[in-house]
């Protein structure tokens, strides 16, 4: 394997790793507050469970700019990247990578402390779900750049 190729899986091993990795501490910290008031009012399920999922989407940006990458590399298609592609493949998923893993982390916080909203004023949800989003908007600006920078190597 040429050096071209292993800079362009590396980047998709961030892309998708590290977004992941976000993702999944931040779904943790969410559904971690939530258990507790699902003990205690399980017909709050629907409304936590949107505060449970929200941080998992970091994640799947992070797959879908790794599978972009994969696309185009040839391993589901295209061809192999010379060094100067696959480093600007790299390059390009740097912004989810970070970008992904920040977020999602901070998100799964404003999600927990969303959950304190949903059990006190279950009818107040729809601001915790907005606080939530404020987060997710720099998660898609990270995936809008990363997309942009792969799409244009």
């Amino acid at each position: 394997m040429d050096l071209g190729m292993c800079l362009a899986l590396g980047g998709v091993g961030i892309a998708i790793g590290l977004s992941g990795a976000g993702s999944s501490i931040g779904v943790g910290l969410a559904s971690q507050a939530s258990a507790g008031v699902l003990t205690a009012d399980p017909s709050k399920f629907g409304r936590l469970l949107v505060m449970m999922i929200l941080p998992g989407t970091q994640g799947l940006y992070g797959l879908i700019v790794g599978i972009m990458v994969l696309m185009n590399i040839g391993v589901l298609g295209g061809s192999a990247p010379d060094v100067s592609q696959g480093a600007a493949y790299l390059a390009g998923c740097i912004p989810m990578a970070i970008g992904g893993l920040v977020s999602a982390i901070h998100q799964g916080k404003v999600c927990a402390a969303g959950v304190n909203i949903i059990a006190k004023r279950p009818e107040e949800s729809s601001k915790a779900i907005v606080a939530a989003s404020l987060v997710e908007l720099y998660a898609l600006l990270a995936f809008i750049a990363s997309f942009l920078i792969v799409i244009n190597i």
